[in-house]
């Protein structure tokens, strides 16, 4: 087989590829099986009819045509690989010439991958945030579990922001009553920012007993986005009372017997976060940076694919709300040019972010042990309340162990990136973010520091992997 490589562009490239006919010996052999079995000829039984009965009943053309079917696929991916080139989208494919018995000539037309050089990334200057923990960062806290252990105490007076209100909600339109936009005994804060717009205005001052409309667009059901009134009836009016921070609150709230121990944990706690934190940035902000030296032409193709990736995930994610389209960009303060604006954005820097550590996979041998796959299956299993041994055999039947592999390399890849950085925090001071691997690992096993990559893992998670 003889392949030769045309550019079109810096991302599109055109194979033409001359294959010897005797290559085609085993594709041949399967396609007169596979005509064989397909076609009914008097005296034979299917899948027994003789090659020359074959060609004379039905015509080489079909034999041919078979033959390329099965053939062609499989040369194009040699070819690729003798190539060296890395296509990121799927080719156009065209059979220009047959001499049967003697040579088979096809083009392949696809997107690939840009050539480039990555730049050395050693010592690239970052900066990180401080890991201090502050008083206020320990109130915080404080204050969260304080929320969670709140109680709701019933009040004789008009609502106010931070309230919570129990209420029925029903709504007309045009002096009929929706039946799906009917709600009894409906728990609410007041000032959470609803969806449906006009409800905290309406609900301050309201007191129990009260009743009171105001018009509205519905965000929901079959009368999505029509104007509607809508009725409150305030059944009762409730305050969040916090518990007093003592040491009671602290054997209510945690394994400890004092709020002093409390806090101490709080601020450990914290401090090893942000430890965490700087490893995360170390390797956001080193890469971003080696990008930013980087000029790469992306493929139109993969661009594409890119984005409407993530406009189909939305499309999923509002029908999934059971919200308007309208009243789920408010929802979330956006609006649908906004969001398409970031998908072009994020899908371009996505491509151009593999592109880079793919490169940097393949220069360093990057590679991935069972374990590393093992623990990838695990971490993703906890992230989405799965068993493992299910999400594994899941991967496996979707032929995504692979893409799970591609993951791993690149997480590699960019942890080397951001270990060759040179990190200091907001404050001036140098970072040592192999100190960091050591402690934190430490902490994890209760003895001598374990292997680097347990801290990168714990960095995965906290970057949302």
């Amino acid at each position: 087989m003889k392949t030769a490589v045309e550019e079109l562009s810096p991302t599109r490239v055109k194979l033409t590829v001359e294959v010897p006919f005797e290559e085609l010996g085993e594709s041949m052999k399967a396609a007169y099986k596979k005509v064989a079995q397909q076609v009914r000829v008097p005296g034979f039984r299917p899948g027994k009819v003789p090659a020359r009965i074959i060609e004379q009943r039905f015509g080489r053309a079909v034999v041919l045509e078979e033959t390329l079917n099965d053939a062609v696929p499989k040369l194009y991916g040699q070819a690729v690989d003798e190539s060296e080139i890395f296509p990121v989208s799927q080719p156009d494919i065209e059979v220009t010439k047959i001499d049967d018995g003697e040579q088979v000539e096809f083009t392949a037309e696809v997107d690939v991958r840009p050539n480039f050089d990555v730049p050395d990334y050693q010592g690239i200057e970052v900066t990180v945030p401080v890991a201090e923990v502050s008083d206020e960062d320990v109130e915080a806290q404080l204050d969260g579990l304080r929320q969670r252990f709140a109680t709701l105490t019933g009040v004789e007076r008009p609502a106010a922001a931070g309230d919570y209100v129990v209420m029925d909600l029903a709504a007309a339109i045009d002096g009929r009553n929706i039946e799906e936009q009917q709600a009894n005994d409906v728990s609410y804060e007041v000032g959470a920012g609803s969806v449906l717009q006009g409800l905290d205005d309406a609900l301050a001052g309201m007191s129990a007993g009260d009743v009171k409309e105001f018009t509205t667009n519905l965000v929901g059901g079959e009368n999505a986005g029509e104007e509607a009134v809508v009725t409150i009836t305030i059944k009762n009016v409730k305050e969040k009372v916090l518990p007093e921070l003592d040491d009671e609150f602290a054997q209510l709230a945690s394994e400890f017997d004092t709020l002093d121990e409390l806090k101490a944990s709080i601020r450990e706690q914290g401090r090893r976060n942000k430890l965490i934190e700087q490893v995360v940035q170390a390797r956001e902000n080193a890469l971003d940076a080696l990008l930013a030296q980087i000029d790469i032409p992306l493929p139109e193709s993969a661009l594409k694919a890119e984005v409407d990736n993530r406009k189909h995930n939305l499309e999923h994610q509002i029908a999934e709300s059971g919200l308007s389209k309208e009243a789920f960009f408010r929802l979330y303060q956006t609006t649908e040019e906004e969001r398409n604006a970031e998908f072009d954005e994020s899908a371009a820097k996505a491509l151009k972010t593999g592109f880079v550590l793919d490169k940097i996979v393949k220069a360093e041998e990057i590679g991935v042990s069972e374990q590393e796959l093992t623990n990838f299956v695990v971490r993703r299993a906890m992230q989405m309340n799965v068993a493992p041994n299910v999400l594994a055999q899941h991967l496996a039947d979707n032929d995504q162990l692979t893409l799970a592999m591609v993951e791993i390399v690149r997480d590699k890849a960019k942890s080397l990136v951001g270990d060759a950085a040179k990190v200091t925090d907001e404050a001036g001071n140098e970072v040592d973010l192999k100190a960091i691997y050591a402690e934190i690992n430490a902490e994890e096993a209760g003895e001598e520091p374990a292997a680097e990559e347990t801290v990168a893992e714990q960095a995965d998670e906290a970057a949302g992997k």
